[in-house]
């Protein structure tokens, strides 16, 4: 994660919003322009990733990215980045 890091100290990303979608994303990329999700600035972290991460399907990942967008706060972030230090110790949804 320390290239994202780097990232984040550039401006390019921050510690919360949806995760960068990968170039070969196309569907998840046309769904969140659909939505206004493209409009955030991606995150390290977000909502999707503490509801499911890469289990969810992408029309799902999209609806949590929307309610981000919608929700977006100070102490959202702070909640996302709580659960996402949980999940991290707990090691939920770690399959490998």
């Amino acid at each position: 994660e320390l290239p994202q890091l780097w990232s984040i100290l550039k401006g390019d990303m921050s510690f919360v919003g949806p995760r960068p979608a990968l170039f070969n994303q196309h569907d998840l990329i046309e769904l969140r322009t659909q939505q206004g999700v493209h409009t955030l600035v991606p995150g390290l972290t977000g909502w999707a990733q503490v509801n499911g991460r890469d289990e969810l399907p992408i029309p799902d990942k999209v609806k949590l990215d929307v309610a981000y967008l919608r929700r977006q706060s100070l102490w959202f972030d702070i909640r996302i980045l709580w659960l996402t230090f949980v999940k991290v110790l707990r090691r939920d949804g770690v399959s490998h």
